[in-house]
């Protein structure tokens, strides 16, 4: 069971939206890289407001991701992609529900 996550909300600077955008969805591939992290969203909140929420099965995964690629990458476009730093939220799942999703 998923039972650790993170939450992480970004605020891009203006006129860097849609690179924030573009950075995210480029994040999936990394995210799919990543054997300790099942679960990875890349959202949207408002026009300039964007989040990351990812969930694991343990903190030794939640960890790795901390310290993995797209962490690395995060920090390293952070001064020219976001208006302020990343906040990073760590907290416990207290329930899932996941379905295949019908075609």
């Amino acid at each position: 069971m998923l039972k650790y996550a993170l939450f992480a909300r970004l605020e891009a600077k203006p006129g860097k939206e849609n690179a924030v955008a573009e950075f995210l969805a480029a994040g999936l591939a990394l995210a799919n890289q990543e054997h300790t992290t099942p679960l990875w969203f890349a959202l949207r909140l408002s026009p300039s407001t964007f989040a990351i929420f990812d969930a694991f099965a343990d903190q030794a995964g939640r960890d790795a991701h901390l310290q993995g690629p797209i962490a690395q990458a995060l920090m390293a476009k952070a001064d020219e992609l976001l208006a302020v730093p990343p906040t990073i939220e760590a907290m416990e799942v207290l329930g899932v529900k996941q379905t295949a999703p019908t075609p």
